[in-house]
């Protein structure tokens, strides 16, 4: 059965910065994107990577979250830095999308989530 895995999550002072992975195992990560949701909102795309390691973000966390992979390790991280107390959420990554996209109706396999929670 094909997993991916989320870990990193924690409790961070606003400013303050974390990076998340997200493993696969059973199978290869082509383009991954990262959401996360807060309570009582929806899902929200916040960055993807593909193959050939284009990138997109959305605005909220543009220039504050960078995206890579580990091609050899089979590995998606994401850098969250300068973080917000608005950035509090469970963040998901996800892969099964055929193009890069923020849309998480795109995506197919996902994992459990990871929690962030951004106070003082």
């Amino acid at each position: 059965q094909p997993q991916l895995v989320e870990s990193g999550g924690g409790l961070v002072q606003p400013g303050g910065s974390l990076r998340l992975s997200c493993a696969a195992s059973g199978f290869t990560l082509y383009t991954v994107g990262w959401f996360r949701q807060a309570p009582g909102k929806e899902r929200e795309g916040i960055s993807c990577i593909s193959s050939d390691r284009s990138t997109q973000y959305a605005d909220s966390v543009k220039g504050r979250f960078t995206i890579s992979r580990d091609n050899i390790e089979n590995v998606i991280y994401l850098q969250m830095n300068s973080l917000k107390p608005e950035d509090t959420a469970v963040y998901y990554c996800a892969t099964g999308s055929l193009w890069i996209s923020l849309n998480p109706a795109h995506f197919r396999s996902w994992g459990q989530g990871t929690q962030v929670t951004v106070a003082s």
